[in-house]
């Protein structure tokens, strides 16, 4: 019989430690321009923070489950932050960061195995599909307050971007998450309210849902009109296109080594 967790279950991991202290210096280094190379120093910072991101989205589903009656999530390691102890390491970390990296895009991670069994009422199995991209929701609030709270004197020009950057990766990963695709938690969310034929007939396909979003999202007018929304909702936000353009253009630190970042997003 399972128990409920015990405090070692819970305790912080060193590896998340890690990568939240390389952020956090990393933050630190683009904010007082102590690094030579700023773009790099944007790179870790965001980089850094986006998987801090992610490991607080699976914490949130875990953390949920866990007060919903699945105890089961202490004993599997989903409460120490640790993102090795993800069911699909490779998912939930290594390819959102390979997106990031090649099209600045923030690709919905996973994932946690819930023992749906153990919980009890539909409200608590939406719940704890909402909780991670929830997650993502308030990371895409912290980072963009400076924005539309006006508070940007005193700020540099750097972190500007990044935080620009860090913000858009927030919202495409809120909004890819919220979709009622199989696979995704927005599905998730409705799930528990289906009929139980029409959830045996989707679930064979929940596995490919991720896929056929990116896939559906090659085609150029459904990846504008994306954008575009995306774009209308940052500026909501106070967040303008230059400033998250010039985030992703300061994050490629690679491409000054060939002369290719554009002049006018330089920073030093």
């Amino acid at each position: 019989m399972t128990t409920a967790a015990t405090r070692g279950d819970r305790r912080i991991s060193p590896v998340f430690l890690g990568i939240a202290a390389v952020t956090a210096v990393a933050g630190w280094a683009v904010w007082t321009g102590f690094a030579d190379a700023t773009g790099f120093a944007v790179f870790l910072f965001v980089t850094g923070a986006w998987i801090v991101s992610l490991c607080l989205h699976e914490y949130a589903h875990a953390r949920t489950a866990l007060h919903s009656g699945d105890l089961s999530v202490g004993s599997k390691g989903y409460l120490t932050l640790n993102p090795l102890t993800y069911t699909h390491a490779l998912l939930s970390i290594v390819l959102p960061v390979l997106f990031v990296i090649m099209g600045g895009i923030g690709l919905p991670g996973g994932a946690v195995y819930i023992e749906r069994a153990r919980i009890r009422g539909r409200w608590r199995h939406s719940l704890i599909s909402a909780a991670g991209p929830l997650t993502n929701v308030a990371f895409a609030i912290v980072c963009t307050a400076p924005f539309w709270l006006d508070a940007l004197d005193g700020v540099p020009l750097a972190f500007q971007y990044a935080l620009a950057f860090l913000a858009m990766l927030q919202v495409t990963a809120a909004i890819l998450n919220f979709l009622p695709i199989p696979g995704l938690d927005g599905y998730g969310v409705i799930e528990p309210w289906l009929s139980y034929r029409i959830r045996r007939q989707v679930e064979p396909i929940a596995p490919f849902g991720l896929i056929a979003v990116f896939a559906v999202l090659w085609i150029p007018g459904v990846n504008i009109a994306f954008f575009d929304g995306i774009d209308a909702l940052l500026r909501a936000l106070g967040v303008d296109e230059v400033q998250r353009y010039c985030g992703l253009d300061t994050y490629r630190f690679w491409k000054a080594f060939f002369d290719e970042q554009d002049p006018a997003c330089a920073v030093g």
